[in-house]
């Protein structure tokens, strides 16, 4: 079912459940996006080197989309946190996160190993939201 309803936006005991291993995925990959959100602001101002980035990847003007990654990741974030719209939350930060590969590829090129600038990371983090967003739709069903 692709429709979003109340029912996406209550929060429910059954999300915070440890011993569901889909819960601590989903709160791990959620946990993990609000620091990386949080990059993108330094001293109540964006960061002139993610900006820069940006520049750099083709995304004009660089302060928009700054704007609009740092919304999208705590958006996404929080709600894989409180398990909210937890579908479209871990769909929508598979696809955040593989922009991000793509931005490295026009910044820095082909590049695998995450300790050297590549892309290992975000491509990891996509599958990992793009698995609790399946699990997710197959649990709606």
């Amino acid at each position: 079912m692709l429709s979003i309803t109340k029912k996406d936006f209550v929060l429910q005991r059954k999300n915070f459940q440890l011993q569901n291993p889909w819960n601590i995925l989903r709160l791990i990959a959620g946990a993990f996006f609000i620091p990386h959100a949080l990059s993108k602001v330094v001293n109540g101002a964006l960061n002139p080197g993610i900006v820069g980035f940006f520049d750099k990847a083709g995304f004009h003007p660089p302060e928009f989309w700054v704007t609009l990654a740092f919304l999208a990741e705590m958006v996404c974030g929080i709600a894989l946190i409180l398990g909210i719209c937890t579908r479209f939350a871990a769909l929508g930060a598979g696809f955040t996160l593989l922009i991000a590969v793509y931005a490295l590829q026009v910044v820095k090129g082909f590049g695998w190993l995450w300790n050297f600038g590549g892309y290992e990371y975000p491509v990891f983090w996509a599958i990992v939201c793009f698995s609790v967003s399946i699990h997710a739709f197959q649990e709606r069903r």
